[in-house]
C-alpha cells in the first residue's frame, strides 16, 4: 500500500461512509424518522455548556465570572452575559420544541411563541435561583468544619456546583424542555460525579458533602436543610411494566426525604418511601421502607429488622 495515498483510499473510507449511511437509514426507517428536518435536531452539549458557564458567571459574577471583573462593572457584565446566554438558550429551546413537535406530528405547534415564553420565564426565575443558591452555599459552609469561607465552598466544592446546575436544570424541566434539562444534568454529572435528575424537587439549604457517587432519581422529593454524603442513592425499587412489557414512565418511584434529614455515606434508599423529619440514616444502610420522624437508623438495624415491619425511631 502506498503510504502517501489519500486517506479515502488508504482507509477504504468510501465503504465505511456508505456502511454508516445504511445504518442511519435503517435506524430512521425503523423509528419512522423519514420526516427529519435535514438539519440539527436536538440541543448541542457544547452550546449548552457555554450557556451554563455564562449563567454561572452571571449568578456569581465576582466568583465565577471573568478574573478581571470589577464590582463597578458588575451590572454591565451581568446584563451583557445574560443577553448572550439567553439568546443562545432560546435557540436550544427552539431546537427541542421543534424536535418534540416533529415526533408528535404536530406541524402547527407554536414553537417560536413557546420558546420565547419559556426563556422569558427562565430569565425571571434567575433572582429566585440566586436566593436559593445563597442558602445552599451557606448550608455547605456551616455544615463542613473544613470550610474556611463561603467563597471556598462556591468555587471548590463539587456538591455546590452540582446544585447550581440542578437549580437551573430543574426550572427548565418544569418549563417543558426536559431534554435540555437532562443535558445540563449530565454535564454536571460528568464534571462532579453527582447524578441528580432534573425532575427531582429539592428544598432550600441543601448540601452534598464530598459528593462522588450520589444519585438522586427523577421523582425524589427532598425537603429543606437536608445533608447527603458521598455515594448516597435515592433510587427506585422496582419499575412498573405495561401490558406490552414496556416500562411505565413518570410514576412516583423515588424516596421522599423530609426536612432536617442527614444521610451518611453509602446509604441506599429505594422506592417511594418517606424518611421522616429530623432522621439520621447511617452509612451503608440499605433501606426500602419508611421511617418515622426523628429516626436514627444504623446498618445493623436495617439488616436485622423484620422485612415488613416499620423501623423504630429514637435509637
Amino acid at each position: 500500500m502506498n503510504p502517501n495515498a489519500a486517506p479515502q483510499s488508504r482507509w477504504h473510507l468510501d465503504e465505511v461512509v456508505a456502511g454508516l449511511r445504511q445504518q442511519r437509514e435503517r435506524w430512521r426507517e425503523a423509528r419512522q424518522r423519514s420526516l427529519d428536518s435535514g438539519s440539527r435536531e436536538v440541543p448541542a452539549r457544547q452550546q449548552v455548556q457555554a450557556i451554563m458557564d455564562a449563567l454561572c458567571g452571571a449568578l456569581f459574577p465576582m466568583r465565577l465570572g471573568p478574573p478581571d471583573l470589577r464590582q463597578d462593572s458588575e451590572d454591565y457584565y451581568v446584563g451583557h452575559t445574560l443577553d448572550t446566554a439567553l439568546n443562545a438558550l432560546h435557540a436550544q429551546v427552539q431546537l427541542e420544541l421543534s424536535y418534540a413537535a416533529r415526533l408528535g406530528n404536530d406541524a402547527h405547534a407554536d414553537v417560536a411563541g413557546r420558546a420565547q415564553a419559556i426563556v422569558r420565564a427562565f430569565a425571571g426565575y434567575l433572582p429566585e435561583a440566586r436566593a436559593l443558591l445563597d442558602s445552599d452555599v451557606e448550608a455547605a459552609y456551616l455544615g463542613d468544619p473544613a470550610a474556611r469561607s463561603v467563597d471556598e465552598v462556591l468555587v471548590c466544592y463539587p456538591g455546590v456546583m452540582a446544585v447550581i446546575y440542578h437549580r437551573l436544570a430543574h426550572q427548565l424541566y418544569r418549563l417543558g424542555v426536559p431534554l435540555l434539562a437532562r443535558i445540563i444534568a449530565e454535564l454536571s454529572h460528568s464534571a462532579t460525579g453527582i447524578d441528580i435528575h432534573p425532575g427531582a424537587s429539592i428544598g432550600r439549604r441543601f448540601f452534598i458533602d464530598h459528593g462522588t457517587g450520589v444519585v438522586i432519581g427523577e421523582t425524589a422529593v427532598i425537603g429543606e436543610r437536608v445533608r447527603l454524603y458521598q455515594a448516597v442513592t435515592l433510587g427506585a425499587k422496582r419499575f412498573e411494566s405495561a401490558d406490552d412489557g414496556s416500562l411505565v414512565k413518570g410514576q412516583p418511584r423515588h424516596p421522599i426525604v423530609e426536612d432536617d434529614v442527614v444521610i451518611y455515606a453509602g446509604a441506599t434508599i429505594l422506592g417511594r418511601v418517606t424518611i421522616g423529619k429530623g432522621s439520621s440514616i447511617g452509612g451503608n444502610v440499605w433501606l426500602t421502607r419508611s421511617v418515622p420522624p426523628g429516626s436514627n437508623i444504623t446498618q445493623a438495624q436495617s439488616e436485622h429488622h423484620a422485612p415488613n415491619a416499620p423501623l423504630p425511631a429514637g435509637f
